[in-house]
Order: C-alpha cells, then sequence, then structure tokens
C-alpha cells in the first residue's frame, strides 16, 4: 500500500471501532427501552409516570445515537504533548469511561477550529476525514508545525480540501450541518461568550444561518442545565425555510429547540399574509405602541353623567365622581387594564355600596355593617350596574381590541401621538373581518402586554410548580437508586421528564400555547426584516437579552425593516450588543457575485464586502425576450440549466407573477415537478419571490424581470440583490424590460 493508502486504512480501522461502541451503545439503549416498555404495565399511577419518563429519555438517547450512525467522525487533532483527540458530533467513551471521541462543542475541541500556523494552540497537526457513510474515502492534513514534514511522519496534503468539497456539491433541498468543515471567523462567532446580544451581520452566502444553528447546538451543550427547561427559539422567516434547516441541530444532537416564523408567534395566530408596504411601516413604527397604550387607557372611561341605579324601588345613583376616583385607583396600581379591572370594580362596587346604604337609611331602613357582604352581592347582581362597569371599564381578548380599534378610525386618531399623521392611520383602518396578517402579530403581543390578565391565578400555579418539582426530584433520586441507568439518567433529568409526561406535551407544544412562556435563548433569522413592534415582541420573550441575531441589512425588504442593528437593538441591551462580521461567501461564485456587488453599489445598498472561496465556471447569462415572451425565455432557461445537470434551480419573480410562471412551467412536457414558493425547496425546480427565497441556495437561479423587482416597493434593490446571489453555480437573468443600473451589458 502507498502511504496515503496506509494511512486511510489506520483510520478506518479506528472509525470501526467508534462504529462498534455506537452500535452497542444503541442495542444497551433499546434494550433498556424494551425492559421498560414491558415493565410496570399494571402498577399505579405513579408507576406508570417512572416508566413513560424513562422511556421518553431512552427514546431521545436512541434518537441521537441513530442520527449519528453513520457521520459520527470527522476530524483528528495531533498535539504537542503527543495526544490524540478524534473529534465528532457527539462524546464517545468506551464502558470503563476512557474517551474515544470529542463533541465538536467541548473545549477540547475549539483548537481544531481555532488553531492556525501563526497560533497553533499545541496542534502539531490537524486531519479532515473524508468519509461516506462508515467508510474513510479521503483524507487531508493541516500541518501547522512543519517539524512534522521532517520527523518522517505520514500525512496526506494533497485533494480537493473538505471545505471546497463541501460548497462544490449540488444541493439536497436541505441545509447540512457545517460541524466538519466550521472555519475560524465562524468558530469564534459560534463561541462567544456574549451573554446579551450577539449580531452576525454578513452578505450573501457567509454562513450566518450555519452559524446561528451551530451557535443553538453549543449553547445547548454548555449550558444544558438552565436552557434545557426553557427552551431555544429559532425565528425563521418562512415555512419553507424551516424546513431547509430542520436537519440541522438534529444531526448535531439537538433537538430540543422551538422554530417558529413570525406568523406564529402569537399563540393562537398563525398567517402567512403580509399587508401593503405602506401598512406594513406604519404598523411597525416604534409610535404604535405609545398609540396602543392610549387606545387601551381611552376604553377606561368616565360617563358624562351619573347612572340611575333601582334596586327593590330604592334610588340612588353611581355617579361620575365615583367612577372617576375609581379609575384613579384602579390605575394607580400599575397593573394590566384586565387585572386592573378588578381593582376598579371593588373600588367602584365600594363606592356604590355607600350610596346605596344612605339610601336605604333615608328610607328608614336598618342597615348594619354586617349587611355590607350581602350589599355587595345584590350590587354585583344587578344588571344595571354591570352595564355600567362594563361600559367604563370592558373587559377584553387582544383580539376583540385589536379588530375594533382597527375598524374605527375615530378610536385611532383619538390615541394616535403626533408623530402618527392622520394620512398614516387612514393605511390601518380596515373591516372588523379582515385576516390577520404578519405585521399585526406583535401589535396582538403589545396589546396583550396591555391588557394582561387577573395574575393571582398565574402566581399560585407557578408556586404550585417550584413545590411539585422539589418533590419530583427527591423521589427521582430514590427510584433511581434501584434502577440500572448506566449513569445515562440523572434525578433532575428523571423529574422532568416526569413532569413533561404529566403535562402530556413537550417543551415545544407548551412554549407555543403560553404567550408570557421565556426562552433562554433566541436566534433570530433574516432579522433585518423585522419592525421595531416585532423587536418588541421577541424582547418579551427572554427578559435576559440572549439572543443571536443574524441577517444582512443590504437585504433588507421589509418596509419596516432596519437598516442599522444599533439603532434597533441598543435600546434594550445597551452596552451588551456586540456586532460581529462574516466576510468569506462559501455559496456564490465569485463571477456572480461581483456581478451582484456591481448592482448594488449602483444602487446605495450598505453591502457588506465578501470574498468568494470559489472562482466559479460561468459567468451570469444575460438573457433578452421579445414582449409578450417572456415565459417562453423562463422555459428555455430552466430547460438549459436542467440538461446542463446543473442541480436544483430556483426561478425568482415578483410575487405577482409567481402564479403564472408555476403555471406555465408546469404546462410543459418533460419538465420535473416545479414547486412554488418557499414550500418549493423540496421540488428540482420552484417558483419563488425574493421574500421566499430569503436564506435558501440553489444550484442554479433564474432571475426574472429585474426591473419589476428593483421598481417594486422600499426596498426593490435589495430584493435583486437577494435574487442575484443564491445560485451556488449558475445564474441566468431573463428580460424583456431594459436592465436596471449595474446589470446592463
Amino acid at each position: 500500500m502507498d502511504a496515503t493508502t496506509a494511512q486511510i486504512a489506520a483510520e478506518q480501522a479506528y472509525t470501526d471501532q467508534l462504529y462498534a461502541r455506537v452500535d452497542e451503545l444503541i442495542e444497551q439503549v433499546e434494550r433498556n427501552l424494551e425492559q421498560t416498555q414491558g415493565s410496570q404495565s399494571a402498577s399505579t399511577h405513579q408507576n406508570r409516570s417512572e416508566r413513560d419518563a424513562f422511556m421518553a429519555l431512552y427514546e431521545d438517547r436512541l434518537s441521537l445515537l441513530r442520527s449519528v450512525s453513520h457521520n459520527v467522525v470527522f476530524g483528528r487533532l495531533d498535539t504537542d504533548e503527543g495526544l490524540r483527540h478524534y473529534i465528532g458530533r457527539i462524546s464517545l467513551f468506551t464502558a470503563e469511561r476512557d474517551q474515544l471521541l470529542v463533541d465538536w462543542r467541548a473545549p477540547a475541541a475549539a483548537a481544531f477550529y481555532q488553531a492556525t500556523s501563526i497560533d497553533r494552540l499545541d496542534v502539531r497537526l490537524r486531519r479532515h476525514l473524508i468519509t461516506r457513510g462508515r467508510t474513510v474515502v479521503g483524507l487531508e492534513d493541516d500541518v501547522l508545525d512543519h517539524e512534522v514534514l521532517t520527523m518522517g511522519e505520514d500525512v496526506v496534503l494533497q485533494g480537493e480540501g473538505a471545505l471546497l468539497a463541501a460548497v462544490s456539491s449540488q444541493r439536497t433541498g436541505r441545509m447540512g450541518d457545517i460541524v466538519a468543515t466550521i472555519q475560524g471567523e465562524q468558530d469564534r462567532i459560534i463561541r462567544s461568550a456574549n451573554r446579551g446580544v450577539l449580531v452576525v451581520q454578513g452578505g450573501p452566502g457567509t454562513g450566518k444561518t450555519a452559524v446561528a444553528l451551530h451557535r443553538a447546538a453549543y449553547l445547548l451543550y454548555t449550558h444544558r442545565r438552565r436552557l434545557e427547561h426553557t427552551g431555544v427559539l429559532i425565528m425563521a422567516p418562512t415555512h419553507g425555510f424551516l424546513r431547509y434547516i430542520e436537519r440541522v441541530l438534529p444531526s448535531l444532537g439537538e433537538s430540543g429547540v422551538v422554530m417558529l416564523t413570525p406568523g406564529e408567534l402569537f399563540p393562537g395566530v398563525s398567517t402567512t399574509l403580509h399587508d401593503t408596504a405602506e401598512v406594513a411601516q406604519v404598523k411597525g413604527h416604534p409610535d404604535m405602541a405609545a398609540l396602543l397604550a392610549r387606545a387601551v387607557k381611552n376604553r377606561q372611561r368616565v360617563p358624562d353623567e351619573d347612572v340611575p341605579i333601582t334596586i327593590d324601588g330604592t334610588r340612588f345613583s353611581l355617579t361620575t365622581r365615583d367612577i372617576a376616583e375609581a379609575r384613579r385607583e384602579a390605575r394607580a396600581s400599575h397593573k394590566p387594564h384586565n387585572a386592573a379591572r378588578a381593582v376598579f370594580v371593588r373600588a367602584a362596587l365600594d363606592r356604590l355600596a355607600t350610596a346605596y346604604e344612605k339610601a336605604l337609611r333615608a328610607s328608614g331602613q336598618t342597615v348594619l355593617p354586617e349587611d355590607r357582604p350581602q350589599i355587595l352581592a345584590d350590587l354585583r347582581a344587578e344588571r344595571d350596574v354591570r352595564v355600567a362597569l362594563n361600559l367604563a371599564w370592558m373587559p377584553y381578548t387582544p383580539e376583540s381590541f385589536l379588530r375594533i380599534l382597527l375598524a374605527h378610525p375615530e378610536r385611532l386618531r383619538a390615541a394616535a401621538p403626533r408623530s402618527l399623521r392622520p394620512a398614516m392611520l387612514q393605511h390601518l383602518v380596515r373591516p372588523k373581518d379582515s385576516p390577520w396578517t404578519i405585521e399585526d402579530v406583535p401589535l396582538l403581543d403589545e396589546v396583550a402586554e396591555l391588557l394582561g390578565e387577573d395574575d393571582s391565578v398565574s402566581r399560585a400555579e407557578a408556586e404550585r410548580r417550584r413545590e411539585k418539582r422539589s418533590q419530583d426530584v427527591s423521589y427521582a433520586r430514590e427510584v433511581l437508586e434501584n434502577v440500572d441507568t448506566s449513569g445515562m439518567v440523572r434525578a433532575e433529568d428523571l423529574a422532568d421528564q416526569v413532569a413533561r409526561v404529566r403535562d402530556g406535551r413537550t417543551l415545544a407544544e407548551r412554549a407555543r400555547s403560553e404567550r408570557d412562556w421565556t426562552y433562554g435563548h433566541i436566534v433570530v433569522d433574516e432579522a433585518q426584516e423585522h419592525s421595531p413592534m416585532m423587536w418588541r415582541a421577541l424582547m418579551r420573550r427572554n427578559p435576559t437579552k440572549s439572543f443571536t441575531v443574524v441577517g444582512d441589512v443590504a437585504q433588507t425588504s421589509s418596509a419596516a425593516g432596519t437598516s442599522s442593528w444599533e439603532a434597533v437593538l441598543a435600546p434594550y441591551v445597551e452596552d451588551r450588543l456586540q456586532v460581529e462580521h462574516l466576510t468569506v461567501n462559501y455559496r456564490t461564485p465569485r463571477r456572480v457575485m461581483d456581478a451582484a456587488q456591481r448592482m448594488a453599489e449602483r444602487h446605495d445598498l450598505p453591502v457588506t464586502a465578501v470574498s468568494s472561496v470559489r472562482e466559479g465556471e460561468l459567468d451570469p447569462v444575460l438573457r433578452p425576450a421579445r414582449a409578450g415572451q417572456l415565459a417562453d425565455e423562463v422555459v428555455r432557461a430552466v430547460r438549459d440549466q436542467l440538461s446542463a445537470d446543473t442541480g436544483r434551480i430556483a426561478v425568482i419573480v415578483e410575487a405577482d407573477q409567481v402564479s403564472e410562471l408555476v403555471a406555465a412551467l408546469r404546462a410543459q412536457e418533460g419538465l420535473p415537478r416545479v414547486g412554488s414558493g418557499s414550500a418549493g425547496v423540496d421540488d428540482e425546480v420552484a417558483v419563488m419571490s425574493p421574500q421566499d427565497a430569503k436564506g435558501l441556495e440553489f444550484d442554479g437561479v433564474v432571475v426574472v424581470e429585474p426591473a419589476r423587482l428593483v421598481s417594486d416597493g422600499v426596498h426593490g434593490a435589495g430584493d435583486l440583490y437577494v435574487a442575484m446571489t443564491r445560485p451556488t453555480r449558475r445564474l441566468d437573468v431573463v428580460h424583456a424590460a431594459p436592465l436596471p443600473a449595474g446589470l446592463e451589458g
């Protein structure tokens, strides 16, 4: 055998040892699971809860082991001390607890990503194991200590390289993890100790999303005790995007995350509809918070006249002064509207009872102090009293309040601060039965915060949960003393699992259904699209303000989006805001990226300068079409890319043209299935808008009528920039109208 073949054989022998241990653990967990399933079937309810909790823990462990059963190892480190560490997706130990494999997130693995020839971090050699399934098919060595070459040690220096092999491969319709090819600037961000808001700003293809997901996995590994009870929220722009990234975290050994789109942040609402740019801009304006606060206060009303009340022939009045004083007392409690209503009602009834007693005495009746509870009960039961108090301080749900507010322009005008002019407010007016939009979600959340609920029940429930957890942990310790779990189960883990089994919902299900759920960490992707009002809603979900925010202000499409991270985020965290920049484009070939950057610069977009790791083989192709034949030219472009075996193809077009081009392509013979929108990520050919394409990547892209994209909305040039930077191989531009600035020629 030559030296390379011998080295591959040696690495294969060690890799076989790792997979043998994985298989052994899978068998052990399967055996434990089978034994648990067959036990305690006729025991008490408590026993069944224990059994179900153990089963859930074993199932989670089994899912993790199976997810890495064909890709567990990818690297090796040789150190100055003569130590050798293999790096993989999880940690592996022998039955005697000798370490076989280091988890990529562990401190000992950091040097695999951070060591350089200038700062070796005591690393002599870094080896990338290129595998196909369980087979080692190639090796590539980074020699950091050049004495290695003079000592007769076998190294493998040839090959395409793990990184270039990964970025050059055809897309699969799903994002894969980059754990084997994380680069230094990415690893520094992934392992950042920042406890505030970490912004990852980067141009297209720089791996922002991958870095954010790997950071989430790293935090879950490093701070598991803190995060596994509260969860990590990942906010992504579309359901298609969520499908695109859904396999990344499980492949890294993590599944305890909640994934939502902006249209799902408010429980009970799920929408993919957007308002027009003019409406979105007003709804996202930061002063909408002041408008909503005033609108709620305006529903705490004092009538123009006293309200006459008659009970069993006794006449008296609920005076405007009584209502004003009760309102003042309720507002002084500083509780939200619905919770403060209880204070208002008690205060108003107390004053009304005094007036009733006075009227009874005036009619010659005797009123004793012990009669007060019955008098209050009589007043509560009186219809006129209930109507008067409701008119003064009506209870609302967030949905009912916002529907009514947006249907009444006079209420909007009465509540609006000066910054929201009447012409702007007119954009908000709509019928009460209008469907919810994504831009409504932060308004609903704001109103829910202003309205609140009676908090006495929630406080009592929180105290009950704390006491119950303490009892569960104590009991779990007793159970584990009598069960052989080979150290895989802790008392706290079992107690938590018992609580989840008792609740019957997963963490994700509970978090989705509870508006006041607070997450341990939040990842916000395509964050440049979010309005100031959406940021208010997101910040409520994490009081500690622990965020990873990724985006590119040059790709902003929303009229209410941001052009400055500091402007939108610093008010929440001040000096706990850290902005990191990614500067290397791993997706877009240089030939395509240069064209996109020229266009962006001509339209004054705040682009982040990036350098592509690949030159690419093809320049962008401009394909003029005659008037009325645009769809025909799009079909030809798609056929050309398919015949060249380009891979997955996206046709990116202005939103109003999506359905037309989907129909035109589906009518063609010999084409594969054509998808529509972001859900088309599952299809070989998909037609979508730039908003749908955000965060996604394709082997080939056909951009249709770029002039329409540029002229569409406030950030049209940003939409074109997004569209042009999606391909990993080939870009065609089809146009009938004159090309926008920066694309001519």
